[in-house]
C-alpha cells in the first residue's frame, strides 16, 4: 500500500499529479505581458496629456538681494 499522496504504476511508487492550482507563469507568458504593456504605452501613452502642461518658472532661491 503506497503512502498518502502516491500511487503505484508498473511496480513503482509515483507521486499523485497535482491540480492546476498554483501554476506558475512561464517565461514566454511574462515576455508576452511585458511586450503588451510596452506596445500599449507606444500606442496610447501613459498620461501624456498631463505632461503637456507648461510649468510656471519659480524664482531662484540662490539669488542674493541687492541692497
Amino acid at each position: 500500500m503506497p503512502p498518502e499522496g502516491f500511487h503505484v504504476v508498473r511496480q513503482h511508487i509515483r507521486r499523485n499529479p497535482r491540480g492546476s492550482r498554483g501554476k506558475k507563469l512561464g517565461g514566454w507568458t511574462i515576455a508576452g505581458i511585458a511586450a503588451f504593456v510596452w506596445l500599449w504605452g507606444q500606442v496610447f501613452g501613459f498620461g501624456e496629456a498631463e505632461a503637456d502642461k507648461p510649468s510656471s518658472p519659480a524664482p531662484s532661491v540662490s539669488a542674493s538681494p541687492n541692497r
